[in-house]
């Protein structure tokens, strides 16, 4: 899987890197919130609201996020490329916005984990352009650490949804 989804090539200006994160929860409950293009705040904290300008939600929507104050944007314009409801596949660009985030391109796939039908392994890659501003480790660690931060927040809500459901 990973060579399949996740070893974007990429171009002397950019960076990447793979994020993975193992949710204790069943694959089908964790993908019912991931694949929401509509609704990515109900677990990616950093946005503060979001409504499709295109679309009904499947590949080729457009969706227009408002970014919560604090961070370096305001808004921010992406399409979904690829919604896979059988392989669990999804691909996120970044089409537009005020932000730093120049060809960033997300790839989000989910798996079962080793501890059964109970455990959810979710990876999260990316590819973006590193800024003339800046560096690549810095630009790394920016996308590394939004991203570790909205699959934690997926974590937890999650683990109690499926507290819930047992």
């Amino acid at each position: 899987m990973i060579s399949l989804h996740h070893s974007p090539r990429l171009s002397a200006n950019q960076c990447g890197s793979v994020v993975t994160q193992t949710i204790q929860a069943p694959l089908p409950l964790v993908w019912s919130v991931v694949r929401q293009f509509d609704e990515p705040q109900a677990y990616k904290k950093f946005i503060k609201n979001c409504g499709l300008s295109s679309g009904d939600g499947g590949a080729g929507s457009i969706r227009e996020l408002t970014v919560v104050s604090g961070l370096p944007a305001e808004r921010s314009t992406e399409r979904l490329d690829r919604l896979d409801d059988e392989s669990h596949v999804m691909v996120v660009s970044i089409i537009g916005g005020d932000h730093k985030l120049v060809n960033y391109r997300s790839t989000t796939t989910l798996h079962e984990g080793g501890g059964g039908a109970r455990d959810t392994v979710v990876m999260e890659s990316y590819v973006v352009d590193i800024p003339a501003d800046s560096c690549e480790e810095d630009t790394c660690l920016f996308a590394e650490t939004i991203i570790r931060c909205n699959l934690k927040s997926l974590a937890k809500l999650a683990e109690k949804m499926a507290d819930h459901h047992l």
